[in-house]
């Protein structure tokens, strides 16, 4: 029998998309925490509360 069975190929998997999305998860913290980037986050933070001329109720 070969060594490459079942749950030799899910635990592979398991273990490669934990760190794949772990990557990802803390590539979008650093973008985010960017020094940067911090102005336009608080620029964007703010849009929801202006007031729109033409407010289409």
């Amino acid at each position: 029998m070969s060594g490459l069975d079942y749950e030799t190929v899910a635990r592979f998997a398991q273990q490669g998309g934990l760190i794949y999305f772990g990557a990802i998860f803390f590539a979008g913290i650093g973008y985010a925490l960017w020094p940067r980037n911090g102005e336009a986050f608080r620029r964007l933070a703010q849009l929801p509360l202006e007031k729109d001329e033409d407010d289409h109720v």
